[in-house]
């Protein structure tokens, strides 16, 4: 599970219980901003793994690409503007970004952002890159957001997250093992 800094990262929690309760093995790695708003002693007690922030710590050798190989589905939520423009140029100059690129099995992003910065133009490009290149997608929903605004751009809730996860590790085979 990839958590990155939007205020939405509040439920990727409640999300990350979830998927443990149904015996997935999580593991989360948080971008700096994403420690802003939740942080890595919550997902570590909910998930119970320890948690990575830095390419630069840990036991393995590279950890992005220790963590990346070890999981079978990498979960982006919330997927932010940021990352998704990350991702879809190529950019690697963090753990979670770093991680996404040198992933070898699928990845969902969950999006969450304000709706005008979900409707650029530049953001819907990279969207549509994504999704050609492989990427799943779940959201954004309509709804209230945090910066008072309403409309497209809120993320998915955890329930739905969690039924699109267990439905993607059902079609590959993997139920019930690791999501990063």
């Amino acid at each position: 599970m990839c958590v990155c800094g939007g205020i939405a990262a509040y439920k990727t929690a409640t999300l990350v219980s979830m998927l443990v309760q149904r015996g997935c093995g999580v593991t989360v790695a948080m971008t700096r901003a994403a420690r802003r708003f939740v942080g890595p002693t919550t997902f570590q007690a909910l998930s119970g793994r320890p948690v990575a922030t830095s390419m630069w710590r840990g036991g393995a050798a590279v950890p992005h690409i220790a963590l990346a190989q070890s999981c079978d589905l990498i979960v982006v939520a919330p997927a932010t503007a940021n990352i998704i423009g990350k991702l879809a140029g190529g950019i690697a100059d963090d753990l979670v970004s770093t991680l996404l690129l040198g992933a070898g099995t699928r990845l969902l992003l969950a999006p969450a952002m304000n709706t005008r910065m979900w409707q650029h133009p530049a953001v819907q490009r990279n969207v549509a890159f994504l999704r050609d290149a492989g990427c799943a997608l779940i959201g954004p929903d309509e709804g209230w957001q945090a910066c008072r605004s309403v409309g497209p751009g809120r993320m998915s809730e955890p329930h739905a997250i969690c039924a699109e996860i267990e439905r993607l590790l059902r079609s590959s085979g993997s139920a019930r093992q690791n999501a990063t």
